[in-house]
């Protein structure tokens, strides 16, 4: 139930952002996620079996919706999270500095106008990640390191108006 009520609000954040590419504002929207449950504590390890299902569902919801682009930071866990969303999309996945949040919002928020980027992180830089790119502070602190289930929608418009979608998956 809790995955087709996000699909559902999926929808309908996205129903307006086409409507505001109607009527010629230009609108960039920025997903970004956790990576996925990992396999151990290790300093770079793979996914767990859990991780890929959850690896697989975000490919599914999202297999409809033209991405643009796909970052991930330079671990094995984030590139396997969005490995299959890339590959769908006939995407490289691309990768990102974790600790310049706001010189790499200000990048991507130029190089990507009016697309959709998909962006896999960590519970420590997701949310200062969703910060820059919303322009202000939303997330005082991190994910709970246990969380693996926040799905973010930003939207950032042409004239600078942000909007902040948080979904659970």
């Amino acid at each position: 139930m809790r995955i087709i009520l996000s699909i559902v609000l999926l929808c309908l954040f996205l129903v307006d952002v086409s409507h505001a590419q109607y009527q010629n504002s230009e609108i960039t929207t920025f997903v970004l996620v956790r990576h996925a449950e990992k396999v151990d504590d290790s300093s770079d390890p793979d996914l767990s079996p859990e991780g890929y299902k959850r690896a697989d569902q975000l490919a599914r919801m999202f297999e409809m919706i033209k991405i643009d682009a796909v970052y991930s930071t330079n671990r094995v866990r984030t590139t396997e999270t969005v490995r299959k969303l890339a590959e769908s999309n006939a995407l490289e996945i691309k990768s990102y500095d974790a600790q310049t949040p706001e010189e790499t919002a200000i990048q991507w928020i130029e190089e990507y106008r009016g697309d959709v980027v998909f962006i896999s992180g960590h519970s420590n830089t997701t949310p200062a990640f969703a910060n820059a790119l919303l322009g202000k502070t939303h997330f005082d602190s991190s994910f709970d390191e246990s969380d693996y289930g926040n799905l973010l929608i930003i939207t950032v418009t042409d004239t600078g108006t942000s909007r902040l979608l948080h979904l659970r998956y």
